[in-house]
């Protein structure tokens, strides 16, 4: 097999061949056709996360075909097509895990940050935490569903059922749960970086009610928002947008500083609240709502030796909607 293997916090990726990995009880192989980019990625890369065992393989939006089963497996079979995504195991037995907060656990693993990911050509992942995909649609067009679109559903969940939503970050994420946004009836309000205007006419393309910059003022008071962006100061800028009751969740799993900010911008019972990882029921219920909502990834598709490259484009906001390697 080869990989893009992370070996130090910062350090470019490095392809190198290895074995194939053998699944251990309860494991399976997964041979990789796509793995999505998303800014956790970047996280990872570059050492903002704790914790990170060197060396490590990135990657958790993966889709691939099953073609080794660890011992005691039976849910799935050879040939299947499943996704993997960032919630790569819990422990079952922490007061979280029993009261169904799984996302919560206090020993859990992750796909591309303590478990190898899918910027490679195989990896091992526990068959409790992948999802069969069938065999409907594109494998590329689908990886970018196993996290941005997950995460994006359960903040979409958190942000509760306000009809005048406001996105900002107009990425992987927010460009899926606008569409999912649309098709629930809600009004969409797109906020991007200054003068991005190719992330802006996607959102008017997706349905959106508005799209401006960051700092612009939507034409309506936001029962809701959603921070995608991982920018600490876009959290006084997104309750300012929010109507008295609304409320501001922040769905990254990393954000810089949050500036300090007047009482009176949260006052008037404005709540701000944060997502954190996923469940298997978040992942079935999305798949089954995007399924409906009929979801169309905006994919920009590379060759898995390019990962450096693409991680650097996602940095620097060159990437519009979601990028997707293929080994």
């Amino acid at each position: 097999m080869h990989a893009m293997v992370l070996t130090a916090p910062g350090a470019p990726l490095r392809l190198e061949r290895r074995d194939d990995p053998e699944p251990a009880s309860g494991d399976v192989r997964i041979k990789v056709s796509a793995c999505g980019v998303c800014r956790t990625d970047l996280h990872v890369v570059d050492g903002e996360l704790p914790d990170i065992a060197y060396p490590i393989v990135p990657g958790h939006e993966v889709v691939g075909r099953v073609d080794a089963l660890g011992a005691g497996v039976t849910t799935l079979t050879i040939g299947e097509r499943v996704g993997v995504p960032w919630l790569g195991y819990t422990c079952g037995e922490c007061p979280y895990c029993r009261s169904g907060r799984e996302n919560l656990c206090d020993r859990p693993r992750f796909t591309g940050y303590t478990r190898d990911g899918g910027f490679a050509t195989h990896l091992v992942a526990d068959a409790r935490y992948c999802f069969p995909l069938g065999e409907a649609g594109d494998d590329v067009a689908i990886a970018p569903l196993l996290c941005a679109g997950l995460i994006g559903w359960r903040s979409l969940v958190m942000a509760g059922d306000g009809k005048h939503l406001g996105i900002f970050g107009f990425g992987a994420a927010g460009h899926i749960i606008a569409q999912v946004a649309r098709w629930q009836g809600r009004s969409v309000y797109a906020f991007t970086r200054a003068g991005d205007v190719e992330a802006q006419h996607l959102a008017q393309s997706l349905g959106a009610e508005w799209a401006g910059g960051s700092e612009d003022q939507p034409p309506a008071p936001l029962d809701a928002a959603i921070i995608y962006a991982p920018v600490g100061s876009l959290v006084p800028r997104a309750l300012r947008t929010v109507r008295k009751g609304g409320r501001v969740v922040c769905a990254g799993i990393h954000m810089s500083d949050i500036p300090s900010f007047p009482y009176d911008i949260l006052w008037e019972e404005r709540q701000l609240v944060s997502v954190a990882n996923l469940t298997r029921r978040d992942g079935i219920e999305f798949l089954e709502v995007g399924a409906q909502a009929g979801i169309r990834t905006h994919t920009s598709a590379f060759p898995l030796r390019e990962a450096n490259e693409v991680l650097a484009k996602l940095r620097e906001g060159q990437i519009t909607g979601a990028a997707v390697l293929q080994p």
